[in-house]
């Protein structure tokens, strides 16, 4: 039969039809293709947005933190006249706290540990079923008995007491080592990151290489872990020093407060032995000479010859720079403002420079705690976090190639997939905390190392119930938790921004553009945020385009505690609130947490003073005198503070939003 005859047959047009419905399939394939690519790039710049929300605030509090030393070498100054009845404060913030943490292992023999006590019961010297029962028993949600804990810590300085400032440690094709960044606390991470890849062991070697604490839970239950693991295998599990192994940041941001929650008892005993063995982590880890391992990073002046040489044990805070006290620091103490003649006998002594770095010193170990790498080429202040550089590649190459090194592999940065390589692949940050910010915020991970191969990277995210639901259900409840912080931060401002819009309000309409409300938000708070495309979520605006930017503060409130209370008062006091509790808990030696109106009194007119703040100091007196919730002539600070927490009303309109682009 023809060709001819089929087609007279219909069986040609049977055809063109197949082939246009199959060209009708493609198309709407291609539309639906096309629709899901944009639904995904929209959920993935939504997601992203709200991670620069938490960053760009995370950063914004550290510098506040950073900016802290300046305020504590200012109360030097002012010390004599100040505080002449509590010479411990300058003692706690620049003396050593050795000689009364040894004295203290007698103090700890003298603890019980009651029959009645159902938690771990460790066994010294401490073998590998101890760390067994340990994570068996936190799983559990148990506690380690407070005799534990101190005996650990008093066994763990000890040790690393031993340890040079640089860790050296090798490789082989039998033998590989994994590298884990930060932990903030968060005991489930380490417990997923142990459950796929095993316990440490002479054969499973570990570098933790930093924040172990602080932000999550169960910053104690990480760091006994850690500790106790280090202490059985202290050559095959290694412990690097990060920027919260620190117990001024420890008061901002958590491990303080769950130590005195968790240990009412014997808290104090616990914070102070604590500090002690921060100061002798080792601040690197080198594997086969060749990479180099560090919490932050480095800058151009890295020197690693003299970080080698460097007594680590005299960094007693980042936050604390050194105290000059002689002649020969004339410079460095004008700067610090600090009048050496006019400090009482005490404080000379537990800040003599015997126990202190020097400024070069203290300058290096803060550019490895604190640094952070960039694309753009050479080395500038962070200003991000005001601490340590920012490092560009042309950095990186320099002090590897002076060094004999390849590789710097470091922490300190959440990254969206729990890793990152930049500088050609010479710089990679790990971090091993999932779910940082929010829960389903990021990916943790962490890296394996073989003899002369690449570093491989194992990705992971502890998931709870609402992982489980649909991803933009996800990316909602993140976004709306950044847009939520960033609100606050909003209020806290609140006077100074209103001052702000009506410099470009010109014409009094409550009104301004686009660009100039994004403008005056940036000058203002300095978050380096895409405010444009923010603008959806945080203000209203007209048919024309314009923003009524009163609407930036509408349905969210600071609860004031009084309401004769100016708003200034209570907008300054809710922005340095963070600030001013470290200042009182440093003050707040025996962790009472009551303080006098005398004592609350004196630290603020030196706040005042040292932040030029332009409030009268008979307003706080009086705020002060009506928050005497115990009636006595004392304050409870932390529920002083706990009055300025920022109230959010529903506002079904903006939650109804859920895109920002």
């Amino acid at each position: 039969m023809s060709t001819h005859d089929l087609e007279d047959m219909g069986c040609g047009t049977s055809s063109a039809k197949s082939d246009r419905q199959s060209e009708k399939v493609l198309k709407a394939a291609l539309v639906i293709q096309n629709w899901y690519r944009g639904y995904s790039a929209r959920l993935k710049a939504r997601h992203r947005y709200a991670l620069t929300i938490f960053q760009s605030i995370e950063y914004a509090d550290e510098q506040c933190q950073m900016q802290l030393s300046n305020f504590f070498s200012f109360m030097m100054e002012n010390y004599t006249h100040i505080h002449e009845k509590d010479p411990e404060i300058v003692s706690r913030l620049f003396g050593s706290t050795s000689q009364n943490n040894e004295d203290k292992q007698d103090y700890i023999r003298l603890i019980e540990v009651p029959d009645s006590y159902k938690g771990p019961r460790l066994q010294f010297p401490l073998t590998f079923p101890d760390i067994d029962l340990l994570v068996d028993a936190f799983k559990q949600q148990q506690i380690l008995h407070a005799r534990y804990v101190l005996e650990v810590l008093f066994e763990t300085k000890k040790v690393l007491k031993q340890k040079p400032n640089f860790t050296h440690v090798t490789t082989s094709p039998s033998k590989e080592i994994t590298i884990c960044g930060d932990l903030h606390g968060k005991l489930d991470d380490l417990f997923l990151i142990f459950y796929k890849n095993g316990l440490p062991s002479e054969n499973n070697s570990y570098i933790f290489n930093g924040d172990f604490v602080d932000r999550g839970r169960n910053s104690i239950e990480v760091l006994m872990i850690l500790f106790v693991s280090f202490l059985v295998y202290p050559n095959d599990l290694h412990l690097n020093r990060g920027n919260h192994e620190d117990f001024m940041m420890n008061l901002r941001y958590g491990f303080t407060k769950e130590i005195l929650y968790k240990y009412k008892i014997h808290g104090k005993e616990i914070l102070e032995i604590l500090e002690d063995v921060y100061t002798w982590l080792p601040i690197g880890t080198i594997i086969d000479n060749e990479i180099l391992v560090i919490h932050g990073g480095i800058s151009e002046s890295t020197d690693l010859d003299l970080l080698q040489r460097v007594e680590r044990h005299k960094m007693k805070s980042v936050l604390m720079p050194p105290v000059p006290l002689d002649g020969d620091r004339h410079t460095t103490l004008k700067k610090h403002k600090i009048n050496a003649m006019a400090m009482p006998r005490e404080v000379k002594s537990s800040t003599s420079m015997s126990e202190q770095l020097t400024k070069h010193e203290w300058e290096q170990i803060i550019d490895i705690l604190w640094s952070d790498p960039r694309g753009q080429k050479g080395c500038y202040p962070n200003t991000s976090r005001g601490g340590g550089c920012y490092f560009g590649p042309d950095v990186t190459s320099k002090v590897l190639n002076r060094h004999h090194l390849k590789m710097v592999i470091r922490s300190h940065e959440c990254k969206p997939e729990g890793y990152e390589i930049c500088h050609d692949g010479k710089v990679v940050t790990v971090f091993s905390a999932s779910n940082y910010y929010e829960e389903g915020s990021n990916r943790g991970a962490y890296i394996k190392l073989f003899y002369d191969m690449d570093p491989r990277f194992f990705q992971y995210q502890v998931t709870r119930t609402t992982c489980l639901k649909p991803l933009y259900q996800r990316i909602s409840a993140i976004e709306t938790s950044a847009i939520r912080i960033l609100r606050e931060r909003i209020i806290a401002r609140k006077t100074d921004l209103i001052h702000a819009f009506h410099l470009q309000d010109l014409s009094k309409s409550g009104k301004v553009s686009l660009g100039q409300w994004a403008f005056s938000m940036e000058n203002t708070l300095g978050l380096h945020l895409p405010w444009r495309s923010l603008s959806s979520h945080l203000v209203t605006t007209d048919t024309d385009g314009n923003i009524n930017y009163m609407s930036s503060f509408q349905d969210i409130h600071i609860q004031k505690p009084v309401k004769e209370a100016q708003s200034t008062l209570i907008e300054t006091l809710y922005r340095y609130r963070s600030d001013l509790q470290i200042i009182f808990n440093v003050i707040d030696s025996d962790h009472s947490g009551l303080i006098s109106m005398e004592e609350f009194r004196s630290m603020w007119k030196l706040f005042n003073r040292h932040y030029n703040i332009h409030i009268d100091d008979c307003q706080v007196d009086e705020l002060a005198e009506r928050m005497d919730l115990n009636k006595d002539g004392s304050i409870d600070f932390n529920e002083f503070l706990k009055a300025f927490d920022v109230v959010h009303k529903l506002d079904k309109k903006h939650k109804s939003k859920s895109s920002f682009a």
